[in-house]
């Protein structure tokens, strides 16, 4: 029987298949954190294309108010028109440097008498859990700019509790307001100057940073890689053990004086003076 025939055993092509179904799970979960490190790059393109262009007309930006490019986030749009501090909401459970607290998501009527929503700005959340106090929206006719941002749309369970919502659901909004609106984006305002010392507090620059995913892609493919450099060592084991057991008592004794001897260890000044010391107690006794 050849060396390897043991390979083709059930018990083998078990082990086979074990590692050939852990591979393909550790190369899917590399392709995985790959698609994730692309999406992560392509929010770094956005942010460094969008972010501090100079603005443009929201109907420019948004051609279809009911829809959103996903290219477009960051892209700042500018605004003239009034804000209607009447249908004024705040969107709770909103994190903000360790603390949790609103968003403030003002409607905006625009020149051409369209809504925009603008999300003016974090505030805290007092201790009776009410939003806390904040500027209220500048009134008459204002021009300000703001950051796109895609509808956050409805989540199932999490209600609207009067002017308190749990997601920036433009469609919502818009029900509100009952007039024509953006509903594929909303706006983060953008502020300047002591304006953004004063709550609603301006949201921080989004971090430029593809995160980990590379480094661990490469683990999951090395893993992958360690699962048949694995197997094969096993089945070299095995084919040893089974070669040894064949052999007959004589051949073993062969083998056994073939084997290279390992050279004598030099001896050490150390074994040298610990004979020394060994002969002085006998010599003692």
């Amino acid at each position: 029987m050849s060396r390897w025939g043991f390979l083709r055993s059930p018990r083998w092509a078990g082990y086979l298949a074990l590692v050939i179904v852990f591979a393909v799970a550790c190369c899917a979960l590399g392709t995985w954190q790959l698609n994730r490190r692309a999406e992560a790059l392509t929010e770094v393109a956005r942010i460094d294309a969008n972010y501090d262009a100079e603005p443009i007309p929201v109907a420019e930006a948004l051609p279809d108010p009911e829809t959103f490019d996903p290219d477009a986030r960051w892209q700042v749009v500018a605004l003239t028109g009034e804000y209607l501090a009447d249908d004024e909401v705040v969107i709770r459970n909103r994190p903000f440097e360790g603390s949790s607290g609103f968003q403030v998501v003002t409607p905006f009527r625009l020149d051409d008498g369209s809504v925009f929503f603008v999300d003016r700005g974090w505030i805290a959340q007092g201790s009776d859990g009410r939003p806390s106090e904040y500027e209220p929206a500048p009134a008459g006719q204002v021009e300000a700019t703001a950051r796109l941002k895609a509808n956050e749309g409805f989540i199932a369970g999490r209600t609207a509790s009067g002017r308190e919502l749990a997601t920036i659901d433009l469609d919502e909004l818009a029900e509100r307001v009952g007039e024509p609106s953006y509903t594929g984006a909303y706006g983060i305002l953008v502020q300047d100057g002591a304006d953004a010392d004063e709550p609603p507090l301006a949201a921080a620059r989004p971090i430029r940073d593809e995160g980990p995913h590379l480094s661990y892609a490469l683990q999951w493919f090395v893993f992958a890689l360690l699962a048949f450099i694995g197997l094969g060592w096993a089945a070299n084991q095995e084919r040893k053990g089974l070669e040894d057991a064949a052999l007959s008592p004589e051949e073993r004794e062969r083998t056994a004086r073939a084997k290279p001897k390992r050279p004598p260890r030099e001896r050490a000044d150390a074994d040298v003076e610990d004979e020394i010391l060994d002969q002085r107690s006998l010599d003692r006794s």
